[in-house]
């Protein structure tokens, strides 16, 4: 079992964290660490596999606690679970070594791909180490593939996307400044459970992105806005 810590200073976010690990078979959540102290005092006791980092703390900053892994816990790998999207804090973490980089709100599929990369990673480490202590740049280079650094592939297959539907809702969004799953339903006659799979697909392989729209009144409406749109514009 891979054992993950996670910090994250929101309880009920870090809940909601460890739930979708802990789906992921192969994967144990050993703790939780809300702020500064705690995440020092489990990292020095819970030495753990992997650590689910955030950035803001009120108590600390994610990007020092990261160097300070680096430093004193080597063989702890990083993934970063933030809401920051500033280019100088992704830049400072890949620096670091972090093995990802997860912006917030978090979408499983994202989430599971990223474990399912480290797994494959270790492994694959694992199996090396038994043959020899060297290998060759072939080896190194798809050691670096597995790190999850490399995006420019697709995820894997996902049961029930059609893939003329996914271009279709895909094309769509594309045309328009935003779009929710009710006019994405409306405008493609697909159900409204089918419209938004659809789109958090898309979410997930990095093609759209997510934020909520909140009105006068009622609960928030999630939006999705295509990234070649906001590239362009």
């Amino acid at each position: 079992m891979i054992r993950v810590l996670i910090i994250e200073d929101d309880l009920r976010i870090a809940e909601v964290n460890r739930r979708f690990v802990e789906k992921v078979e192969g994967y144990e959540v050993i703790g939780i660490a809300t702020n500064g102290q705690e995440a020092k005092d489990q990292m020095e006791i819970l030495q753990p596999d992997l650590v689910l980092l955030d950035i803001y703390f009120p108590d600390m900053d994610g990007l020092d606690f990261l160097s300070i892994i680096k430093e004193q816990f080597p063989t702890t790998d990083v993934i970063m679970l933030t809401a920051a999207k500033e280019v100088d804090a992704v830049v400072e973490a890949i620096r670091y070594g972090v093995f990802d980089f997860i912006t917030k709100p978090l979408i499983f599929a994202r989430l599971q791909q990223t474990l399912r990369n480290y797994q494959e990673f270790r492994q694959k480490v694992s199996d090396w180490k038994k043959d020899t202590d060297q290998i060759s740049q072939a080896q190194i280079d798809e050691l670096i593939a597995r790190t999850g650094q490399k995006k420019t592939s697709e995820p894997r297959a996902v049961k029930g996307i059609d893939q003329i539907t996914l271009d279709k809702i895909s094309g769509f969004l594309m045309q328009t400044q935003e779009a929710t799953t009710d006019l994405v339903s409306k405008e493609t006659g697909i159900s409204r459970s089918t419209a938004r799979r659809y789109l958090e697909y898309l979410v997930a392989k990095g093609d759209a992105i997510a934020d909520l729209s909140y009105g006068v009144v009622g609960r928030p409406e999630r939006v999705y806005k295509s990234v070649g749109r906001q590239k362009e514009s």
